[in-house]
């Protein structure tokens, strides 16, 4: 080979190599945007976090999707089911995307909801649909229904679901007399099941919640878990205006940890 034939060689290399570098890069800072939102019971402020998490990162410019793969307790109005979750997230912002795969009329674990409407739940669907749907935004933040440990198919949890996915966890803890038990059981079990946990934010703190309690909630699931507590989210009264929400969101919540990326917008 001639030197001038091999120079053009080493170009084309060199070329090739910085755009392979490019793709990756970009393929990882895609999918580090993408949190499975999570708690270890129903009712603490799973979907209000996930909320404003997602009008939170509309506001820094970055495209976000929220996805409700399985919703129980949903509501039927004028004829049709609608899941209360997303049109909650709807009235926070209504140019966030939002999908579901699975909706039950049914208050009930997902498992036992899908039986009873004849439905069954299939992880394989979800996985499809969650490719889909990740691929046509910055930002994919998934709704969990319940707990990690939760049934939701004949051999399948939630923490499955996860796990087949690759989505790290965010949990959210709204500061109670038994939180503490309650969540550390939850990251222990993820932790045996090899997933990936960024977090945890405490939430919907009132004023009236006692000192101590919030003070050792932190300090205990941090010293017994080495899981960081992520953000305190002080409880809101009346309703929330989407700019309540963001304002709460960018003072409370440490969000380039969530979501392990610096912002550049959040830097000036």
């Amino acid at each position: 080979m001639s030197p001038k034939l091999l120079k053009h060689v080493k170009y084309i290399f060199v070329f090739f190599t910085k755009i392979v570098t490019i793709c990756k890069k970009m393929w990882y800072y895609k999918f580090m945007l993408n949190l499975y939102i999570t708690s270890s019971n129903r009712r603490e402020g799973k979907t209000f976090l996930t909320a404003g998490l997602a009008a939170t990162m509309q506001s820094l410019g970055y495209s976000t999707t929220v996805y409700k793969p399985i919703q129980t307790n949903g509501i039927e109005r004028n004829g049709f089911m609608q899941s209360p979750d997303l049109t909650y997230v709807k009235t926070i912002d209504p140019y966030i995307n939002t999908h579901f795969s699975y909706l039950y009329k049914s208050d009930l674990e997902p498992l036992i909801a899908s039986e009873l409407e004849n439905e069954p739940i299939d992880i394989e669907l979800i996985s499809r649909e969650y490719g889909r749907i990740s691929s046509t935004s910055d930002c994919t933040l998934l709704d969990g229904d319940c707990g990690i440990l939760s049934p939701i198919a004949p051999a399948v949890q939630t923490a499955d679901l996860v796990k087949k996915l690759q989505l790290p966890l965010l949990f959210v803890v709204t500061p109670r007399e038994d939180s503490i038990n309650d969540t550390l059981l939850s990251i222990y079990t993820a932790q045996e099941k090899g997933l990936e946990i960024r977090g945890v934010v405490i939430n919907n703190i009132k004023d009236d919640c006692p000192k101590n309690l919030l003070n050792a909630i932190p300090r205990v699931i941090e010293e017994y878990t080495n899981i960081k507590i992520l953000g305190l989210i002080s409880h809101i009264e009346g309703k929330i205006s989407p700019e309540d929400l963001i304002t709460s969101i960018l003072n409370g919540v440490d969000i380039e940890s969530i979501f392990n990326v610096k912002i550049e917008k959040l830097e000036l």
